[in-house]
């Protein structure tokens, strides 16, 4: 779980932060939570985030995955695509999450993808769904976030997560 996968990225997103002086791949994480969740993101754009999370360690008393670890799965993969959808010079803040968990699993991988529903200048919102590895749909997530502009102090917080 401590392997640092990269991300695939489009391109001229890629060059985006790099003209910033920033190597967005070499970065790039799910952040402290969902690394520890074991969430790996694969592909991200502002089109689509892909990512995997596996339910063996994020389980509810019952054995069951916790709703909670999809939704840290849901507004983590939301957030990226609404991150990049802004661009470098906007922070993604989630302001709205809805989750409804339609069926429990016990075991294997559990795969996200948020795809946009709503892509505006302040606003962003995906849709994401969260399926087990026979491709049943496990979750169904909506996250809304805020698009607000990058302010000095915020590049303090946004360091990459142990890998």
């Amino acid at each position: 779980m401590g392997e640092q996968q990269r991300v695939k990225f489009p391109q001229e997103i890629i060059d985006e932060y790099a003209a910033l002086g920033v190597d967005l791949p070499a970065l790039f994480s799910a952040g402290h939570l969902g690394t520890r969740m074991g969430v790996q993101i694969l592909e991200a754009s502002p089109e689509k985030v892909v990512a995997t999370m596996p339910v063996e360690g994020n389980t509810q008393p019952y054995g069951l995955l916790h709703g909670g670890a999809s939704a840290v799965l849901a507004e983590t993969i939301g957030s990226i695509g609404s991150m990049l959808h802004g661009g470098s010079s906007k922070i993604a803040v989630g302001v709205d999450l809805n989750c409804t968990h339609h069926r429990g699993v016990r075991s294997g991988m559990v795969t996200g993808v948020a795809t946009p529903v709503h892509r505006g200048r302040s606003t962003a919102t995906y849709e994401i769904v969260i399926s087990d590895e026979e491709g049943h749909r496990v979750c169904s997530a909506r996250l809304t976030c805020l698009l607000r502009d990058v302010r000095p102090g915020d590049a303090a917080h946004a360091r990459p997560a142990a890998g």
